[in-house]
């Protein structure tokens, strides 16, 4: 899986300022960046401090906003000066990413309030994308960041835009900045971190696209499993979503989560939606453990925080579960969870039992 980090951050960080440098001889201040209100100069600082910025918040530790501080350049500061600025700002956050662990998430406010390491990586990597891209514009530059690393980004802070041939483009439409033929053009656009759900012994991470495909390919989606994991419901889960992130129809908040202990960091199963909740209000819950990771309630307990989750969004008037018959495991499961069990609609909307041969369960909030 490719990841995204303190490496990453500098590659891009040294792409914008070696094509910048080219034009600091310029008068920044009185050119427009691109299609946005602000100036090429303004712009640039405004790189700089938001790579500092996320490098606080993570350092910082910072859960509740944001840490209160701001960069200020020194009166005089030339156009080569705010580029250095940039770079070294760069560094610091590049150095906060390799020293921050895993499981730490900071405050950033879209959509769920919080990011992970990767999280602000990508972010501060967009950033320097998208602004350079502001700047060349208004210079009269060219710049093209590497597609590979674009659709990395899409597929990491963007799993809701259904991914196009050309990444960069489809970044750039995606965030105001252009067109895509048979797409109406994007006015408002928030980036979306993934979603985690706290548990008593467990968080419930959210599965981005990008951790999907690598999962669906044999990979670990960038989790640390236990041993024999991830069980073969999750891959096949992680599939299912590449698809429908694919076909522009993946729904984050609704999609796949792995079980992760508190303890220490380690991936013990997964648990997701079958999809967005239908039109009476219901949505389906499936789940699987590490064969290692069974017995210890730990199915229960994302079963529980799940539901909760769901059963709190005021579109869901109710969360279903099924099993088959021979799966009495399963059964004490979703029982435990304050499931009952139900005859009449099946758990696939129709009218029909409980459908399939499978015992059908429902919780209402």
């Amino acid at each position: 899986m490719r990841t995204l980090g303190g490496e990453q951050v500098e590659e891009a960080v040294a792409g914008a300022v070696a094509l910048l440098r080219t034009a600091t001889d310029r008068d920044w201040e009185s050119v427009r960046a691109g299609r946005s209100e602000w100036d090429c100069r303004y712009t640039a600082e405004h790189v700089a401090g938001i790579l500092v910025t996320y490098a606080g918040q993570l350092a910082g530790r910072a859960t509740e906003g944001w840490v209160p501080f701001e960069i200020t350049f020194d009166e005089g500061t030339g156009n080569e000066g705010v580029l250095q600025v940039a770079e070294t700002t760069g560094v610091l956050l590049a150095a906060t990413l390799r020293a921050t662990p895993r499981e730490v998430r900071a405050f950033h406010p879209y959509p769920f309030r919080s990011a992970d390491r990767e999280g602000f990586a990508a972010m501060a990597i967009t950033e320097v994308f998208l602004h350079t891209h502001d700047i060349a514009e208004g210079l009269g530059l060219t710049y093209a960041p590497p597609a590979e690393r674009c659709a990395d980004l899409l597929a990491r802070l963007f799993p809701h835009v259904r991914p196009d041939t050309d990444p960069w483009r489809t970044l750039l439409w995606a965030t105001g900045r252009g067109d895509l033929p048979g797409r109406a053009p994007v006015t408002e656009w928030r980036w979306r971190n993934n979603l985690v759900i706290p548990a008593e012994r467990l968080t419930l991470q959210g599965v981005t696209p990008a951790a999907a495909a690598d999962l669906a390919a044999g990979g670990d989606g960038g989790f640390a499993w236990i041993d024999g994991g991830p069980f073969q419901g999750t891959r096949d889960a992680a599939g299912m979503l590449v698809k429908a992130y694919e076909t522009g129809v993946h729904r984050p908040a609704w999609g796949v989560f792995v079980l992760v202990r508190r303890e220490d960091g380690r991936a013990v199963g997964g648990i997701g939606f079958h999809g967005v909740p239908d039109e009476k209000g219901r949505v389906e819950i499936g789940y699987d453990l590490v064969e290692a990771a069974r017995g210890n309630g730990y199915a229960t307990e994302g079963l529980r925080a799940l539901s909760a989750w769901a059963l709190g969004r005021e579109t869901v008037t109710s969360v279903r579960a099924t099993t088959d018959p021979e799966n009495t495991a399963s059964q004490a499961v979703i029982v435990r969870a304050g499931f009952t069990r139900v005859a009449g609609d099946s758990a696939e909307g129709g009218e029909a039992g409980e459908g399939a041969g499978q015992f059908a369960y429902e919780l209402r909030g």
